[in-house]
């Protein structure tokens, strides 16, 4: 894991809000995210994995992504980083060697990413407890409010997010693009000309 911006906002923060992701461009759903776990923890951080677990890098290139995520996010106090892992845990692990073993970290994510990430077949039993006992997730609402399995509720928290901002993906900010249809109000402002250029 690369530190490529850091907030500043403290040496030891005692909690870590984690959004880790593609940024295949980044959103204004992805920036209010970070928003709303600033409000819950010390330190928030954007994670760029150089390698994906189940998918290929297309599009943007990792460049590309550090650069608009840099642009996107200038006015959230937010720590900029790349990690040779994609899979959760694996980032945990590495994000622990940098903030240390007491700190407390809380991956982002909508409610349908945390589905999946509880549901997943990881190849072995009872997977998804082991690695919640490393993490904790706060989740926002995406169609609807995550509801998770009992045995998982102290390690799963709802994270406000505003209605208007439920239903907006990087993958319709694409879609838009190549048909030729405006993608205002979906991306910030500062990356809107770069994402049409790489995106067309």
């Amino acid at each position: 894991m690369e530190f490529v911006q850091r907030s500043g906002t403290t040496s030891q923060p005692a909690s870590i809000g984690i959004l880790a992701g593609s940024f295949n461009p980044p959103t204004i759903a992805h920036r209010e995210l970070l928003y709303a776990a600033g409000a819950h923890v010390d330190e928030v951080v954007c994670i760029l994995p150089r390698v994906f677990p189940h998918k290929e890098y297309f599009g943007a290139s990792l460049d590309q992504r550090i650069e608009m995520i840099r642009l996107a996010f200038a006015e959230v106090p937010c720590s900029i980083a790349t990690s040779s892992q994609g899979l959760f845990i694996d980032i945990a692990r590495q994000c622990r060697v940098h903030y240390g073993p007491s700190a407390k970290l809380y991956f982002l994510c909508g409610a349908d990413a945390a589905e999946r990430i509880i549901a997943w077949d990881y190849g072995e039993p009872d997977f998804a407890s082991d690695m919640l006992k490393e993490f904790e997730l706060l989740v926002a609402p995406r169609q609807a409010e995550y509801v998770p399995p009992e045995r998982f509720r102290e390690r799963v928290h709802p994270l406000s997010l505003s209605r208007k901002y439920r239903q907006i993906s990087s993958t319709d900010v694409r879609d838009r693009i190549r048909l030729g249809q405006s993608c205002d109000g979906l991306i910030p402002d500062a990356i809107l000309d770069q994402v049409r250029s790489i995106y067309k």
